[in-house]
């Protein structure tokens, strides 16, 4: 029998009893669109999480001193300092973006008529871009007020609603850090939030290196951060920025160095166990539905019983009644299959399309799972009936009623 003439009767035979046919497809829609759903959301979520991490900062290596063995102002020489930072950037000048260091201080303010310790910090004109810091109003550091010693500030937007109300109104205003009047001339906010666990609070103050350098007894970056050219550079940078800190200290000086990728691959990890968690429980659906497919198809032999005789009395063999019943239980599973890839689809796309700014990616390779799977499962599941059909005898085949 050609496959073409295998195909007709085998669209013939589903259409004959259509409803139960639908039934037995509904699983493999819902099946398929949940691949899809659970592939297309696991993806979305990994990219968001990446997307966050990498929103701290791009190619970032910070480095800060960890402990030595000597106490008193021999470990002050083993601090990180200005000139390690000019180092950093002298040495590494062609494979880095910049190069910028934190110092930290604290001052009592008035907030919201009660004196609170806010902490400050200093940078210079590298650490908004370093640190992918998003201005909300006013302007950055630049490199004037550095040099100037311009004694200007820049607040944290929930520093500035405390103070002032809302982040434009607090531009232009004047507040005394360390006895010293400061005027503000940007608000800003981390693109991702760190809640805490980088050199920022909620509450920050930042001003000029070169200015906070006179509040402090002691000189200490904490941390300095690197930003390589390229990210295939990172680890290289990584042990080139160790070896020179160390070089420029003191032996048994101990200093952490490290960069972002870790926690990428971390989360990449993470979300590979995730996606292939939820796909093997998705393929749970696809596995009932092939069960229901071998019981539907078990029943159709038996009530076509009859006819399997009557074709084989007039010359099928048993390949083409093999090949008959293999077929319809795959176009089932396929055309069910296909039409859970067009629902699993058109709910990501309807959503981007719903939602402004919201981006979906369409997997390609959870429609191609999908449709392997569902083609799979009609395949699999279909070989014991369309089997069970072509041995049967002929002759008891017609007698049967």
């Amino acid at each position: 029998m050609l496959v073409g003439e295998a195909l007709r009767f085998s669209w013939e035979a589903l259409q004959a009893n259509r409803l139960r046919t639908a039934l037995t497809a509904l699983g493999l829609v819902i099946g398929n669109a949940s691949v899809i759903l659970v592939v297309t959301i696991s993806v979305t979520s990994r990219e968001y999480i990446l997307d966050q991490i990498r929103g701290i900062g791009s190619n970032i290596i910070y480095a800060y001193y960890e402990a030595g063995s000597k106490a008193g102002a021999e470990v002050e020489a083993d601090y990180i300092k200005l000139a390690d930072v000019e180092a950093v950037r002298r040495n590494l000048q062609g494979r880095i973006v910049a190069a910028t260091g934190v110092m930290t201080v604290y001052d009592r303010m008035m907030v919201q008529g009660r004196e609170r310790d806010i902490k400050v910090i200093g940078s210079d004109e590298h650490y908004a871009a370093v640190r992918n810091l998003v201005l909300v109003a006013g302007r950055s550091l630049d490199k004037l007020d550095v040099d100037n010693r311009q004694r200007v500030a820049l607040l944290t937007v929930p520093l500035a609603q405390q103070l002032y109300g809302f982040p434009a109104a607090a531009i232009g205003q004047r507040l005394k850090i360390h006895g010293l009047e400061f005027t503000v001339i940007g608000v800003f906010r981390e693109r991702t939030e760190s809640f805490g666990l980088s050199e920022l609070s909620r509450e920050t103050v930042l001003i000029p290196i070169s200015v906070i350098r006179y509040f402090s007894p002691v000189e200490r970056i904490d941390p300095m951060y690197v930003q390589a050219r390229q990210a295939s550079e990172v680890e290289s940078l990584t042990l080139a920025v160790r070896s020179l800190l160390e070089s420029r200290h003191r032996p048994g000086a101990r200093y952490v160095v490290e960069n972002l990728r870790a926690i990428l691959e971390a989360a990449n990890r993470i979300a590979l166990v995730l996606t292939l968690v939820l796909v093997m429980i998705s393929a749970i659906s696809l596995v009932i539905s092939g069960i229901g497919i071998m019981n539907i198809m078990l029943v159709t032999v038996t009530e076509r019983t009859r006819e399997i005789g009557i074709r084989m009395s007039v010359g099928a063999r048993r390949r083409d009644i093999l090949q008959q019943f293999l077929l319809e239980a795959v176009l089932i599973s396929t055309v069910g299959g296909m039409l859970g890839i067009l629902v699993g689809v058109a709910i990501p796309w309807l959503a981007s399309r719903a939602i402004e700014g919201l981006r979906i990616p369409i997997p390609v390779v959870g429609v191609v799972i999908a449709f392997g799977t569902s083609f799979a499962v009609g395949l699999i599941f279909g070989l014991l009936p369309a089997n069970r059909a072509a041995r049967l005898n002929p002759a008891e085949a017609l007698r049967y009623e």
